[in-house]
């Protein structure tokens, strides 16, 4: 069975973006809703189907927000509180649209990094903390708490693998200030050099701070409903032609390709089999089809994990393949042209999201992907969706 082309997006919305504290993630949440349902053209009492991810304390949860919003839900979830499940939120919408459990679903984001830093790491990490450590070895026992040090170990075994260098990676973020720079909602849009990402503090080494992602408020939220439904609708629509889900088990590890995680570094090649990328075969389309690609930037070595996972390089080769604006707006393959989470605003990775429909329509001005038909959403931990216009 495929859903392939029998959803798709109607609206988006999304909150101002701050790095000081603006306002609590109800509210950021509420402008965002209402904003998408501007935008696509919907009553809010067309909407009967709700989707969170990031709940409370970070966020909102899924009853209190239906309640506030007036809204009557007739499915409703929640994921756990982590950027990671971005994907898997935005396919449980598709799914449930597309089975018949809700006509029109709204994938809500809320967040506000700034007021609870303190669950960022240290003893008020809950993943961290959680069953001795999470699988990506947030581990307290060793005072690994917070995630930029489970991407630092993975990207210094990258390193020490391939002969890649932190001069090579700064090609990442430099590549998304200048996406950034074309964004007025982006929160830094200062030109960013190599000399300047090199001089800047490590966070966990060899990650120094503009690998790491901002720290931020903000919300965005994603309306889902029927390709019919959409086809009538007020905007161009934005169709969900292939998903898969993301991936768990012994070779996993949530920032870095198999086999490169924490107690998992062995002398492993990953080579992407034909049911790791799955999502290809759903939506009838090659690597060659994706006019761009946006990714989950946490830190900025996750991009260089998610071009090899999904075979547009190969293993130890995206350190090479990303340079000289290879991922730049005009470049082969542009990755994140807001910005992403490190340098338009982390709002979990919704913002690309907003990002990929807005693109698909024509709608964003000097950053627009000339021609852009295909683009695909794609992490490292081995989620993807792939939308058309």
């Amino acid at each position: 069975m495929t859903i392939r082309d029998r959803t798709a997006i109607v609206g988006v919305g999304t909150s101002r973006f701050s790095k000081a504290p603006t306002d609590t993630p109800m509210r950021l949440a509420a402008q965002a809703f209402k904003s998408a349902l501007a935008d696509g053209g919907v009553s809010r009492d067309e909407v009967d189907g709700l989707v969170i991810n990031i709940g409370w304390p970070l966020g909102v949860d899924y009853d209190r927000f239906a309640e506030a919003l007036g809204l009557r839900i007739r499915f409703a979830d929640q994921s756990w509180t982590h950027g990671r499940f971005v994907g898997p939120t935005l396919q449980h919408a598709a799914m449930a649209v597309a089975t018949g459990l809700a006509r029109c679903v709204a994938c809500v984001c809320g967040v506000s990094f700034i007021q609870e830093r303190g669950l960022l790491g240290g003893p008020g990490d809950f993943e961290g903390t959680r069953e001795e450590g999470g699988t990506h070895e947030e581990n307290p026992v060793y005072g690994l708490t917070a995630p930029a040090a489970g991407a630092a170990l993975s990207v210094q075994r990258y390193f020490a693998l391939y002969g890649a260098t932190s001069a090579e990676l700064g090609a990442v973020p430099i590549a998304f200030r200048k996406h950034a720079a074309l964004n007025p909602a982006a929160i830094m849009r200062s030109p960013l050099t190599l000399e300047d990402h090199q001089a800047s503090r490590f966070v966990v080494e060899p990650l120094h701070l503009f690998d790491c992602c901002l720290v931020s408020d903000g919300a965005a939220v994603v309306l889902v409903t029927s390709a019919e439904r959409a086809r009538d609708g007020a905007r161009t629509p934005v169709f969900i032609a292939g998903m898969q889900g993301m991936r768990a088990g012994p070779d996993e590890f949530l920032f870095a390709t198999p086999g490169l995680g924490i107690g998992q570094q062995r002398e492993f090649r990953y080579t992407p089999t034909e049911e790791q990328l799955s999502v290809y075969r759903m939506a009838g389309v090659t690597q060659k089809d994706v006019d761009a690609l946006y990714t989950y930037d946490a830190f900025s070595p996750l991009v260089w994990f998610v071009l090899e996972r999904f075979g547009f390089c190969g293993l130890g080769e995206a350190a090479a393949w990303t340079q000289k604006g290879r991922i730049e707006l005009h470049g082969e393959l542009p990755m994140n042209t807001s910005g992403g989470l490190l340098s338009e605003a982390h709002v979990s990775g919704w913002n690309s999201i907003a990002e990929i429909v807005r693109q698909l329509r024509g709608d964003c001005g000097e950053r627009q992907v000339r021609g852009a038909r295909v683009m695909q959403w794609a992490t490292a931990w081995g989620d993807s969706t792939i939308f058309h216009s």
